[in-house]
């Protein structure tokens, strides 16, 4: 069966930085768009980052651009995320996501396209 595993989490001062993987397994890894997302406590789940099956399009959400970039190694079935300059509001589960659906801008950074999904990592970020 289909499983994402997240590593990389943990506790970090406001300024530092963090490399989060995703290890895939049971999947055409190549064939899928990649996704992270992120959810802290009393808050909705949101979008931080995507990247493309094919040609490795990127997209952010604007509250991680320029500070977190996303990557992935087909190779090795795995997604990363390298965060740089973290604060407080970072602080969440990450969760990476699987699409197998055709890419896009809009259904890259939609959660309810996404078919499958990691348990998450946590990330805390102290001030």
């Amino acid at each position: 069966q289909v499983q994402l595993v997240e590593s990389g989490g943990g506790l970090v001062q406001a300024g530092g930085s963090l490399r989060l993987s995703c290890a895939a397994s049971g999947l055409s890894f190549s064939r899928y768009t990649m996704g992270w997302f992120r959810q802290a406590p009393g808050k909705e789940r949101e979008f931080v980052a995507a990247i493309s099956k094919s040609d490795g399009t990127t997209i952010y959400a604007d509250s991680v651009k320029s500070r977190f970039t996303i990557s992935r190694d087909n190779a090795k079935n795995t997604v990363f995320l390298q965060m740089n300059t973290l604060n407080p509001e970072d602080t969440a589960v990450y969760l990476c996501a699987a699409d197998a659906g055709p890419y896009s801008m809009y259904r890259a950074s939609t959660s309810q396209y996404y078919d499958h999904w990691g348990q998450g990592t946590q990330v805390t970020v102290s001030s």
